[in-house]
């Protein structure tokens, strides 16, 4: 068996393989040829890539550290905080209650004779004066009855006047024995009787002129009519249970509120020494808006068990009848007027589970916390028994941002041009 001859084209000495001298050259030296021009390659792409970004990075490196130096910068540059100052003043120290107004006098007309009602001579609505006509009834049944008891009188006070005559005559012959004793005591009891009778007849006769002066119903006290209850010409009866019309007096008018039994002594103590105690009514919504100021009047004489509260009642003039019958009302009773306190926004005042206290700016404009106590709170203001004296300025707005030693630049209340060193 020959030996296997490789194919003639491997042979060739044309074949690419080889070189001019017949010998083969190393395949791996065009390898590594492309292997260098592909690593050139993704090399410059890589720079061509990541310049933009490696040149992004530095921007914002830049850019994070100027910004880093701004914020450095305004924390060590003053805050600007809004401030007042601690004055003297007074303060009321008051009693909060829930009132109902009440008027003073409530009158329920009614009819106090029987009949047809006539005219009415008011409006629903309509503030009366005492005296001011209201109602007519129909009066002339009554009219008749004043007659016939006129009539009655006239003829009994002809009778008596004949039993007189005749008793002064029965009492002459009598002197002279001309008529028995027993006829002159007769007389006389008739005489009696003619005078009794005289006077049921003018008794009636008032009484018919008293009911018709009831058939014109007038208004017993000044104050506002309400909703009219009969119409005119319907028939109505003394004996009816509903009335007329109702007036209310609603100048003054009267406010009885509640007051927690605790405070009674404090109340009491200010009554006994003669003192007017005030009285302000605010509507329900809250302490905002003010409807009337007025004067305790009367204390009730019994505490309530079941709420632990005593009434009062104060009266208002109610002139611009700014309170109106049976609305509910807040009310405060004034006890004390303290004078030349320590007073300060309420604004200014912070707590915490430790303390109480305030930021007090200091003359370097610098601040520095201060523990403070406080007293009486009213509307706005706090009074500050001790830790603030009258004119120290304290920080009302952007206390979250301080710190004990901040500097601040503060802009005082009092005066909005006004600014802190």
């Amino acid at each position: 068996m020959s030996e296997q001859q490789f194919p003639p084209l491997l042979e060739d000495d044309h074949s690419p393989l080889r070189d001019p001298q017949g010998e083969h050259s190393p395949p791996a030296r065009g390898s590594w040829l492309w292997l260098f021009i592909l690593v050139v390659l993704l090399a410059a792409a890589a720079v061509y890539f990541l310049r933009p970004a490696n040149n992004g990075g530095k921007t914002a490196s830049t850019t994070s550290k100027a910004a880093g130096s701004s914020p450095r910068g305004a924390a060590a540059g003053p805050i600007p905080v809004v401030a007042t100052r601690a004055r003297k003043g007074e303060i009321g120290v008051y009693l909060t209650g829930l009132g109902a107004v009440t008027p003073i006098y409530t009158v329920t007309l009614k009819s106090r004779v029987d009949g047809q009602l006539m005219q009415v001579h008011y409006k629903e609505g309509d503030l009366v004066h005492q005296g001011d006509l209201l109602v007519e009834i129909d009066p002339r049944p009554y009219q008749a009855q004043l007659t016939q008891f006129e009539g009655l009188l006239t003829r009994d006070r002809a009778l008596l006047d004949n039993a007189r005559i005749d008793l002064a005559r029965y009492t002459t012959l009598l002197a002279q024995n001309a008529v028995p004793e027993q006829q002159v005591a007769t007389q006389k009891a008739l005489v009696n009787q003619y005078e009794g009778t005289v006077k049921n007849d003018q008794g009636q006769i008032d009484a018919a002129k008293l009911n018709i002066e009831y058939c014109n119903i007038t208004a017993p006290i000044t104050g506002r009519v309400g909703l009219r209850l009969v119409d005119p010409g319907n028939i109505v009866h003394a004996s009816d249970a509903s009335g007329l019309l109702v007036i209310t007096q609603v100048q003054p008018i009267s406010v009885i509120f509640t007051i927690a039994e605790d405070f009674l002594p404090d109340v009491l103590k200010k009554v006994r020494a003669g003192q007017h105690l005030t009285v302000d009514a605010f509507d329900r919504s809250g302490w905002t808006q003010k409807l009337a100021s007025g004067r305790l009047m009367t204390i009730d004489n019994e505490i309530d068990q079941t709420t632990g509260t005593l009434r009062f009642r104060a009266n208002f003039d109610n002139r611009d009848n700014a309170l109106f019958p049976n609305q509910f009302v807040n009310t405060r009773l004034l006890v004390e007027q303290k004078q030349g306190v320590t007073l300060v926004s309420n604004a200014a005042i912070e707590r915490n589970s430790q303390a109480t206290y305030v930021y007090a700016v200091k003359p370097d404009s610098t601040v520095t916390v201060r523990k403070v106590s406080v007293g009486t709170t009213e509307g706005d203001d706090t009074e500050v028994t001790s830790g603030l004296s009258p004119g120290d300025a304290v920080v009302t707005s952007g206390v979250d941002k301080l710190q004990e030693g901040s500097k601040v630049k503060a802009e005082f209340q009092e005066d909005p041009n006004s600014k802190g060193n």
